[in-house]
């Protein structure tokens, strides 16, 4: 009979998870359709604000495109009022659960509790293999969507893809973590090939990747381990072969 050792009941950590970033991604996506046009509406003067308007930024979390006025700020549904609430409040149940679920992969906490469930070495290794798996992924496909143009040529990223004639625009300088590069043009003006945002991004979600990782190699090696332990003891334990008279 193979050894039963514990792991912690992640399941519920996991379930709200998943439901907190489900509620992340359909309210950015409507917060994100509150946006069109609103900075127009705000130039053309259709959007009423304290004073005179100053300027017009967008905003990454939540989305939301902001008008500045004299004394104060005009911002689309995204940035004030229920929907930002919910999604902030989201956002922190996600890293929460996210986090406190993969740490505690990376434990073997002794049966008799409630928080505690029996389990294999062979399911504990695949259940971090799953999570290792699904973060990585996430990591990987972000961090190739924001920094794949670094791969074709880091030093040459901003002139990359289009004719520019004699006044290509040059890389200042780049680096690869966080995936970014800053370009000047001809005019003397800056510009970041990624917002700030992105760049961090693609940091951020290589922490819980990392953290899974570290699950994953602790309960293959408590496997190799338990698996080495079986074999050794199976062959001391096996009857002497029996000799000629």
């Amino acid at each position: 009979m193979e050894p039963r050792h514990g792991g912690y009941r992640t399941g519920g950590l996991w379930v709200a998870a998943g439901i907190s970033l489900g509620a992340v991604v359909v309210g950015s996506g409507w917060a994100e359709f509150g946006m069109i046009e609103f900075d127009e509406r705000c130039s053309q003067g259709l959007i009423e604000g304290p004073g005179r308007l100053l300027r017009v930024r967008d905003q990454a979390f939540p989305p939301a495109t902001i008008c500045e006025f004299e004394r104060g700020e005009v911002s689309s549904i995204g940035g004030s009022g229920l929907l930002s609430v919910l999604l902030w409040g989201s956002l922190m149940v996600l890293v929460i659960c996210l986090f406190v679920a993969l740490i505690a992969e990376c434990f073997e906490p002794r049966l008799g509790s409630d928080l505690v469930a029996p389990m294999s070495r062979v399911e504990k290794l695949r259940r971090t293999a799953a999570a290792f798996f699904v973060t990585g992924s996430g990591f990987l496909m972000f961090y190739a969507w924001a920094g794949w143009k670094l791969f074709a040529g880091p030093s040459s990223v901003c002139s990359a893809g289009a004719d520019w004639g004699f006044h290509p625009p040059r890389t200042l300088e780049y680096s690869f973590f966080p995936p970014q590069a800053t370009c000047q043009y001809a005019s003397g003006e800056n510009w970041k090939i990624n917002p700030d945002w992105v760049a961090s991004l693609a940091v951020e979600l290589a922490v819980p990747a990392l953290i899974a990782g570290v699950g994953f190699v602790l309960a293959w090696r408590r496997w190799r381990s338990e698996r080495r332990t079986t074999r050794l003891g199976s062959v001391s334990a096996a009857p002497p072969e029996a000799t000629a008279p």
